[in-house]
């Protein structure tokens, strides 16, 4: 059975490092280029009751990324809060909590038109995985394998997300 799950996950891990996105600024993003990082990723939204979350993202970023952290912030409209350009996204993520991590650009993260990422994501974790709200966030191991998702009710900073981090990170 082991020798079937392992076989499963290579095939399931080039199809995560296959994936692409278009960043905020309308550059390429390949997660290619991430190969044996760990991953938080976060569906955002500007107006969202949970945007402060922004501050303990940015903060996970400047703490961990020496250690192989990518964090990528991927905004959607899909709860109707967000803004209407991606030009006005970066602004907001910018000039109100300095998000200097990965922004892509605005993107659907649930249902039939979901980027490719969250349906890799739900066929990995389940269907219950999926996005119920703004500020999902997930925690992909350097093997390109979604290992834990947290609600929005979770802060960034919490002591849960954290230790769940750093077990990916140090082992």
């Amino acid at each position: 059975m082991f020798a079937a799950l392992q076989t499963n996950a290579k095939i399931t891990v080039e199809e995560f490092y296959n994936i692409k996105f278009n960043s905020i600024d309308g550059n390429k993003i390949s997660l290619e280029d991430y190969r044996d990082k760990t991953f938080l990723v976060v569906n955002t939204a500007s107006f969202c009751g949970f945007t402060r979350q922004f501050t303990g993202l940015q903060n996970i970023w400047n703490k961990y990324r020496k250690d192989g952290l990518v964090v990528i912030g991927v905004p959607s409209n899909d709860f109707n809060q967000e803004a209407k350009t991606n030009t006005e996204v970066k602004n907001f993520c910018e000039v109100n909590f300095n998000v200097d991590f990965i922004m892509t650009e605005t993107s659907n993260v649930r249902g039939e038109n979901a980027h490719p990422l969250f349906k890799y994501i739900e066929k990995n974790l389940g269907s219950r995985s999926s996005p119920k709200w703004n500020f999902y966030k997930y925690i992909i191991d350097k093997n390109g394998i979604p290992v834990n998702v947290f609600s929005s009710m979770t802060k960034p900073e919490s002591s849960k997300l954290i230790n769940a981090l750093e077990l990916e990170l140090f082992g």
